[in-house]
């Protein structure tokens, strides 16, 4: 019995060295992540890249272009907010004038007309807003469909998910139904990235959360760049 127990602790043991799993202290959780992130990734290839995919061939670009900067417009209500509370004044007033301007001459904001007149687009939610405060980020966490996040990232989610303009549109058979297209189409937005991921990754789970946690920082410290 000993032997066994010995045996299993080795080849755990071995695991762990070859995988790196519970190695990093800033994903102490590894062993539930990654069943998350399997989860999440067959979620993926069973349904939202093959709607992608269908979306992607048959919808005419233009479309796919105006429903993308539709809801990026709608977010930069949220951004200005964001932005504003983060003490960037100026980002934060650009955010509205984006939004003011998109909205009133952008056909709703299906066409943007912000960026060629020098108001640069920013992203921002209630989790860089926390870390600029100096919340610390905690251990690294992969959501069921929402995906890679952190303590303070999930925290601050329900803030932004409230925070959403579309949320409040009726009737609720609209709403839905663009909330569907709204993932569908950034889904398909990042489908060549994913493949390239596929093709590249010798550990794609360790791939996509070292890559989600530097980028992180660096949208809340930009300026350690």
């Amino acid at each position: 019995m000993d032997q066994i127990k010995a045996k299993a602790d080795q080849t755990l043991d071995t695991i762990s060295t070859k995988t790196n799993i519970g190695k990093n202290p800033r994903d102490p959780l590894e062993g539930f992540n990654r069943v998350m992130f399997n989860f999440n990734d067959n979620v993926d290839q069973a349904v939202l890249q093959p709607v992608s995919r269908v979306y992607r061939d048959v919808t005419p670009g233009f479309v796919q272009t105006g429903v993308g900067n539709f809801f990026s417009n709608i977010g930069d209500v949220w951004n200005a907010v964001n932005n504003l509370l983060q003490g960037k004044v100026g980002d934060s007033a650009s955010d509205f004038m984006r939004f003011a301007l998109n909205t009133t001459f952008g056909l709703g904001g299906f066409l943007d007309i912000g960026s060629p007149a020098g108001l640069t687009k920013h992203k921002e939610d209630f989790g860089q807003t926390l870390g600029r405060w100096g919340v610390p980020s905690g251990p690294y966490l992969v959501l069921p469909v929402f995906g890679s996040s952190t303590l303070r990232d999930t925290v601050a989610l329900p803030v932004d998910m409230k925070a959403d303009l579309w949320s409040y549109k009726e009737p609720l058979y609209i709403r839905n139904t663009g909330t569907v297209i709204r993932l569908v189409d950034k889904r398909a937005s990042v489908l060549d990235a994913g493949s390239l991921i596929e093709e590249a990754a010798l550990d794609k789970y360790v791939f996509i959360r070292d890559a989600y946690l530097q980028r992180r920082a660096g949208q809340i410290n930009p300026e350690q760049d």
